[in-house]
């Protein structure tokens, strides 16, 4: 099984301070890495999560807060000046389109590889990248403007060759793949080895949504069913449910609601609100609802 990660470089709200930084993750899946957010600092915090700048090959923006964007020009300029050839791709709101182009015609001109936009909707639910192993869908959600979250989901994988039983009956590894998807095996003397005593079943495809900046949204879970990780903003502990209604966020019970009404394995709580001095009251709100509830933290990497 590959390694299917997601490293916080920062789960800080619009507010800087001293102790979180602004959103930022990265998602490493079947080989590739992917940034989802990239806030003021961000480029910083990959050197301290010694993730080498080239194997970033896509960012996704969720929202043109600067909290999640502010970072994005100057880590593009580091990559330049560190000799980046391969393309990196944006995904954000259409919106965004002419502000990084001024910007990037301001700072960065004279690049030596390719930034490419790919206009986002927020509002629909649909798959916005894809490749032989993996997909990446939006996830509309509600925010003081146009807002979305992402859902990394592996593509279903072939089932495993059992080695034992392949070596018994001596198949030939040109028959191998064959076997791999679905074939059964004829021996010489004619008796068909049903596929299922040569191979195992495939792993379960593993799932990680990322849900920024919103308000509680009732029917999200729908979107987010059985999901291994799910990070959720929880900018605000129960008792402020008021201000989180007034500036479209949620409480960390919310967040935990649609964790369990999701059914998924594990919560990350993070873009907390500066007017906490520490944490607990949102981690123990959370787990009122869902007892598999943590606190982002950043530089903490998080397994699927």
């Amino acid at each position: 099984m590959q390694p299917f990660k997601v490293h916080i470089l920062g789960c800080g709200s619009a507010l800087p301070t001293l102790k979180h930084n602004a959103s930022a993750q990265l998602v490493e899946m079947c080989g590739k890495v992917f940034m989802v957010d990239c806030g003021e600092g961000t480029q910083v915090q990959l050197r301290r999560a010694r993730v080498h700048f080239n194997k970033v090959s896509c960012v996704f923006i969720s929202h043109l807060h600067g909290d999640h964007c502010l970072g994005v020009v100057g880590m593009i300029s580091t990559f330049g000046m560190l000799g980046r050839v391969n393309p990196l791709h944006i995904y954000a709101p259409a919106s965004y389109e002419p502000i990084l182009k001024s910007q990037l015609e301001f700072f960065c001109n004279g690049l030596e590889y390719d930034v490419v936009f790919h206009p986002v909707d927020t509002t629909v639910n649909t798959v916005i990248y894809e490749d032989k192993s993996l997909t990446v869908a939006t996830i509309p959600l509600q925010h003081r403007i146009e807002c979305c979250g992402f859902l990394f989901k592996e593509k279903p994988a072939l089932p495993h060759i059992r080695r034992d039983m392949i070596d018994y009956y001596g198949i030939p590894e040109w028959q191998r793949n064959n076997i791999k998807q679905g074939a059964d095996w004829i021996t010489p003397e004619g008796e068909v080895i049903a596929n299922s005593r040569l191979t195992t079943p495939a792993d379960k495809p593993r799932a990680y949504a990322y849900c920024s900046d919103t308000k509680y949204l009732p029917h999200l879970h729908e979107l987010l069913k059985d999901v291994d990780l799910l990070y959720h903003e929880a900018t605000y502990c129960d008792a402020d449910e008021e201000r989180a209604k007034l500036y479209f966020h949620s409480t960390a019970g919310q967040a935990a609601m649609v964790a369990k009404q999701a059914n998924a394995k594990r919560l990350v709580l993070g873009h907390f609100s500066a007017r906490y001095a520490n944490e607990q009251a949102i981690l123990d709100d959370a787990k009122k609802v869902f007892k598999s509830s943590v606190l982002a933290d950043e530089m903490s990497i998080f397994d699927i």
